[in-house]
Formats: C-alpha cells, structure tokens, sequence
C-alpha cells in the first residue's frame, strides 16, 4: 500500500561532490553539494543563491568537482555546516552554520593544481572533473532561490586503480562514491558516519546521529 505523506525534502540519494572554487580575492573555496547529475560530458548542478560557490561561479566560470569515496566521509562532514561566504544568513544561522574561509584546512584536504582550470582539485579525492559553466538558470519560486548550472566536463582526472585496465572506464566494483540520502551519509548501502548537515536541518530519522 502506498500513501501521500506530502513529501517535505526530495533526496532520495545522489553522489557528494566537493565542488572547488575561486572567491574574488583568488582564494579558494570548498563546498560539500549533492544536487548534482551527468549526461555524457556535460553535468548540471543545483546550488542555494545564498551560497558562495554560487557567487563564485556565477563570476569566475569555472570549478572543480571533486568526487570523494565514501571513506573521506569525515573530511566532508568537518565542512558540512560551514559558509565560504563572510555575512551569514539568519535561517543558516539558526542551523548552525558558520563563516569559514580555509575550507581545505578545515576539512584537513589538500589543494592540487589543475590542468584548465584556475580552481584547485582536492588533492586525496580518487575522482576530479575540471570544469567550465556553460548556463545558469534561476530556479525555484515564487522567487528563484537556487540555480541550475550546466557545466561541460574539460578534463577528468581518475585515480589509476579505478581504471578497469586497457579501457577508458572506471571500474563500478573499486568506486565506492559517498552517497547522501535525505542529509545522512551512505557508502556501500549502509550508513557510515553522522550528519552534522542532518542535525542542522532537524532530519526525523530514526537511528541516532551524533556531532564528532
């Protein structure tokens, strides 16, 4: 039997990307996101307006999406309630989150130089997508409060044990991506590891999620 329980949050499960940018001042940011999807060398991302990454690539065009496995889970979540953006918005405030402007030292990464772009890889991700924006589409309403960007895929950089040998694939048995299902991080099926992002947004789930 089904039921209508009208649906508060849609998240019924996508990879985490750690999406990498420049701020104005050439710094860079880092940010955990998962409302991501890929078709052929293209891929669309959704990103919050409030957020500085959105800025970033609204003004600088270009990213990094750098694909962690499910065993970086602590370095994602060390980040999960912090802002690459100096004035806090209230409701995020209320969540939790706060102002942090070395998101790699926090999240204890290492910034690696890319090919194309200007934005750095993450140095310890196994997978790494150099990246150009193509559009970007307000959404959401009755005011848009998100956008859409398509990004084109320029270069992918993949860790060598990934590689099915002799092909241009990766090997589906060897990836483990982080998953993130309704705020609360899944590698291999299972849960493996609390959500800070969970607790900020007051997720009802029904094992118990606690701050490391």
């Amino acid at each position: 039997m089904h039921v209508v329980p009208g649906l508060k949050v849609l998240y019924f499960g996508t990879p985490v990307v750690l999406i990498s940018s420049l701020n104005e001042d050439g710094t860079a940011n880092l940010a955990p996101m998962s409302s991501v999807w890929w078709l052929g060398q293209s891929c669309m991302l959704g990103l919050g307006n409030n957020g500085q990454t959105t800025a970033n690539l609204l003004r600088e065009g270009e990213c990094v999406l750098n694909l962690p496995s499910s065993a970086m889970v602590d370095a994602v979540d060390r980040i999960a309630l912090t802002t690459g953006k100096p004035v806090v918005a209230d409701y995020k405030v209320k969540q939790g989150y706060r102002y942090e402007p070395e998101k790699f030292s926090v999240a204890q990464l290492t910034e690696q130089a890319s090919d194309l772009v200007r934005p750095p890889r993450v140095a310890e991700c196994p997978v790494q997508l150099e990246c150009k924006v193509v559009s970007a589409h307000p959404f959401g309403g009755p005011e848009p409060h998100a956008t859409a960007f398509e990004v084109e895929v320029l270069r992918a950089h993949v860790e060598e044990s990934l590689v099915i040998p002799g092909t241009h694939y990766v090997d589906p048995l060897g990836w483990d991506p982080l998953i993130m299902k309704f705020c609360e991080f899944f590698g291999g099926g299972a849960n493996v590891h609390p959500s800070r992002l969970a607790e900020g947004w007051n997720m009802p789930h029904q094992f118990q999620s606690t701050t490391v």
